[in-house]
């Protein structure tokens, strides 16, 4: 089923034209084929929040005929995507018979060598606008226009318009690794797996010994990771790496403090008093249960403290200063959002929080930053440090060898009370989140509690703040997996107030935002990967491969009507896992411990015995597929429990089977954990984003000695092949 399914009487409803108009879908089918046609209240609200007027059927014709005077008397549009090594074309809005010319400002400030040759429109009738009659033509984009990020002159009867020209590679190439082969790597939850060196929780440091152990130990060629995004600069943190808030900044909680270079220069008694802290710490690397960031925070933010007031050396100095000049207005964002939360508490979006009443440019804000210089520099050092340290870790990774190092993780979205969003709120709609329409492993749906980033907004920038998020995490990755990568060709908004099962899904331009990924890719030598799982239309996996670009195969997803496919069948360009972050490990899977949870939160809309028959008929249909091609002995599947080592094997040995181009192992399958890291649809209901790694009789498993352990390098065999 499609759109057309709609009546042309509701199709010719001003609602639902401007509602199409601007992108937002009035319809849509769902993972069991089901079709949905959006409520009228929902649709006037998501619009809403696009600051579109449409309470009535005479507002919303004269939004209508607003937006398309808008967009036809303008000379170009703001944003305008070419491909490079291909001749294209832009079109321009002109006067009946009058001719447009143009020119481009290359990226490097230089200017294009020649002026642009104009070519004919693209047939659509002419429109009046102020009392004149606007037709279109066409300006020429060579072949030969470099890839980058450069600004288009149009000029049409004296007239002249800039936009942002973004000239991305049709592709990313593959690694030389990848091209005849596959490479392989680690899934893991930095936060969870701590060292003898830990404060409590995984660190920089941990991770920069946990990618080279993985290739020394393992032969393993990258290791995807956790979101590294900003959160909160004081306690409480919160758990969710997936609702960071800032994308463009690194996580400082992550910090190791021995090895911040001021560390060696401290006088013997402030050292002693940051190892006395770090001793403070010490029983939670030993804590199973539970990983504490608070407590965790709250001390280490005191040696550091101490370390930064400490000094630096005058070249160290220069560095600072150096990163803080690069960084710019992303970084006083935060600092001065950190400062914010340190001196007035936390931005809770309560009526009369100072986040919801006072802005960047407030004299209060402006005053607090001028009565506390030094915090203010601290939370710029602290930044300064965890890049570093991140940096450090992938450049450990390049030295021993690995193809790509770390795969960071790009979050779907920020938190609506973060740095971003009171920095920045024309960025974001307002008044709508960000989540999932109701599906078979989430029949409630799912909110995420995220604001939405403005397409209107992006198309009027140039897409300015997603160029730089995702410049910023290719200077510090080798690959990046870009979460519900969907959100780039369309995001399910929840107007406020509402139940995730009242949205509409908003349409974005995939074209320049898959652009955009394809030239920082190409330029850091970077591999992208989009998590497409879910309700996804079948030509979001084409597209992401005709880019060069990733999708995402997860072995128990693989089936349709009952019945798993052979990995073999898998498409090529995939990342293939046997599970995600959001299920329990295969040893939990295979003990339904996802049906224990549900059940036990009340996540299920109906009874519990019948998701226990559809999970025991899954996991039927898996042992079969396993024993059908050769992958587990029949006399193995037969006694399950006995045998669950043996069955973790096989579906590995079936990952390995497939022709993707990437494949992951997960560590905590490796050591043989089996809680889940999290449950979709929930907060504190259940300790998401808080599970140390264990192995299966429920003890720590640490850093040290990770890949030494027999079931750990049983898998690496298989991954070996």
């Amino acid at each position: 089923m499609t759109e057309n399914n709609e009546s042309e009487e509701r199709l010719a409803r001003p609602l639902i034209r401007l509602a199409r108009l601007v992108g937002i879908a009035t319809s849509y089918t769902g993972m069991s084929h089901d079709w949905h046609e959006i409520d009228d209240d929902v649709l006037i609200e998501v619009l809403a929040a696009l600051g579109i007027d449409a309470r009535d059927e005479a507002v919303a014709l004269d939004s209508i005929r607003g937006i398309l005077h808008e967009r036809h008397g303008r000379l170009v549009a703001p944003t305008v995507l070419h491909i490079a090594g291909r001749e294209g074309r832009v079109l321009v809005n002109t006067g009946i018979l009058e001719i447009p010319s143009g020119s481009i400002t290359l990226e490097s400030g230089e200017e294009y060598g020649s002026a642009l040759v104009p070519g004919p429109g693209d047939g659509s009738k002419a429109y009046e606008v102020d009392g004149r009659f606007v037709s279109t033509a066409s300006l020429v984009i060579p072949e030969d226009l470099p890839a980058g990020y450069h600004t288009l002159h149009v000029t049409v009867a004296g007239r002249t318009e800039s936009a942002t020209l973004i000239s991305a590679p049709e592709r990313v190439e593959l690694l030389d690794g990848m091209k005849s082969g596959s490479l392989w790597g680690w899934m893991a939850q930095l936060y969870s797996i701590r060292s003898a060196g830990s404060w409590g929780v995984g660190d920089y440091e941990d991770l920069k010994t946990l990618l080279v152990e993985s290739k020394r130990r393992t032969g393993a060629d990258f290791m995807l990771i956790n979101p590294m995004h900003a959160a909160e600069p004081v306690s409480p943190l919160t758990p969710s790496p997936y609702l960071p808030v800032s994308r463009s900044l690194v996580n400082f909680t992550y910090i190791r403090p021995e090895t911040v270079a001021e560390y060696a220069r401290l006088d013997e008694a402030s050292r002693a008093q940051v190892d006395a802290l770090h001793a403070e710490t010490d029983p939670l690397n030993g804590d199973s249960q539970i990983i504490d960031r608070d407590t965790m925070w709250g001390v280490k933010m005191r040696a550091l403290w101490l370390i930064f007031k400490a000094g630096r050396t005058a070249e160290r100095q220069a560095d600072f200063d150096a990163f803080k000049a690069e960084q710019g207005d992303d970084l006083e964002a935060y600092a001065t959002w950190c400062l914010c939360y340190d001196k007035w508490g936390a931005p809770d979006g309560s009526e009369g929080n100072w986040e919801r009443v006072l802005t960047k440019d407030s004299e209060q804000v402006v005053a607090l930053r001028e009565q506390f210089p030094d915090t203010l520099d601290f939370y710029r050092w602290l930044e300064w440090i965890a890049v570093e340290q991140f940096n450090a870790a992938q450049q450990a990774a390049r030295d021993a060898g690995l193809a790509i190092g770390v795969m960071a993780d790009l979050a779907v979205g920020v938190h609506p009370n973060g740095s971003e969003v009171w920095w920045n709120p024309e960025r974001f709609a307002k008044g709508a989140t960000v989540g999932a329409p109701p599906d078979m492993f989430n029949q409630q749906g799912q909110n995420w509690s995220q604001p939405p980033l403005n397409p209107l907004d992006l198309e009027r920038t140039g897409y300015a703040a997603y160029r730089q998020m995702v410049h910023g995490m290719f200077a510090r990755a080798g690959a990046v997996r870009i979460d519900h990568i969907l959100g780039l060709f369309r995001l399910w908004w929840i107007p406020e107030g509402r139940s995730a099962t009242d949205g509409a899904y908003v349409h974005y331009d995939a074209d320049v935002m898959l652009g955009i990924l394809a030239l920082e890719a190409s330029r850091a030598g970077g591999v992208v990967v989009g998590e497409d799982l879910g309700v996804v239309p079948e030509y979001v996996a084409d597209s992401l491969s005709s880019h060069g670009l990733l999708g995402c195969a997860v072995e128990w997803f693989e089936q349709r009507d009952g019945v798993f496919r052979t990995p073999k069948q898998w498409r090529e360009y995939a990342l293939a896992s046997v599970n995600t972050h959001d299920m329990p490990p295969a040893a939990g899977y295979l003990e339904y411990e996802h049906v224990k949870i549900r059940e036990r939160l009340g996540l299920l809309s109906g009874p519990v015995e019948e998701f226990q028959a559809s999970a025991q008929a899954e996991q039927d249909a898996m042992i079969a597929m396993l024993v059908d091609n050769g992958y587990l002995d029949a006399q193995a599947a037969a006694d399950r429990v006995a045998n669950e080592k043996a069955i973790v094997e096989a579906l590995y040995r079936a990952l390995t089977d497939s022709p993707c181009k990437l494949l992951a192992a997960s560590i905590t399958d490796a050591v043989g954990e089996k809680r889940a890291q999290n449950q979709p649809g929930t907060n504190n209901e259940y300790l998401n984003w808080r599970i140390p790694l264990g192995d299966e009789r429920g003890n720590v498993v640490p850093v040290e000695g990770l890949f030494d352990r027999e079931s750990v390098q049983r898998i690496a065999a298989i991954m070996r092949g």
